[in-house]
């Protein structure tokens, strides 16, 4: 048995991008632990969990909602690893690496948000 959201695209590439930011976390400094690391901690949990609780909700626009702000949080995702190579705590490699990865999820987010925003009434 699974729940719906399992099924969505979106949300299975948002726990992959999910486990390839824990990564890259564990090469930032120790200084960093409870500054850097635990925004991005928070902005790449709330990817997959928004896709998920939107997807629970009956009316459409809720669901484009958490959507919205699934979308968000890999922006914040993405903006914060630019910031973490421009400080050396990851390489390019890294970030090359990764950025497949947060390219996807927003595309797919984006995907699904248009296919909710087309069930809207006219």
């Amino acid at each position: 048995m699974e729940y719906q959201f399992e099924k969505l695209n979106a949300w299975q590439e948002s726990r992959k991008m999910v486990v390839a930011v824990y990564q890259l976390l564990k090469k930032f400094p120790n200084e960093e632990r409870y500054a850097l690391c635990d925004q991005l901690r928070r902005a790449a949990i709330s990817v997959p969990s928004n896709i998920a609780e939107g997807n629970g909700r009956i009316a459409i626009k809720e669901q484009i909602h958490f959507l919205e702000i699934a979308y968000g949080s890999v922006m914040e995702v993405y903006c914060q690893l630019q910031l973490a190579l421009d400080l050396g705590y990851i390489s390019d490699e890294d970030f090359r690496g990764i950025k497949p990865l947060i390219f996807n999820t927003s595309k797919l987010i984006s995907g699904l948000r248009s296919s909710k925003v087309a069930l809207l009434p006219h």
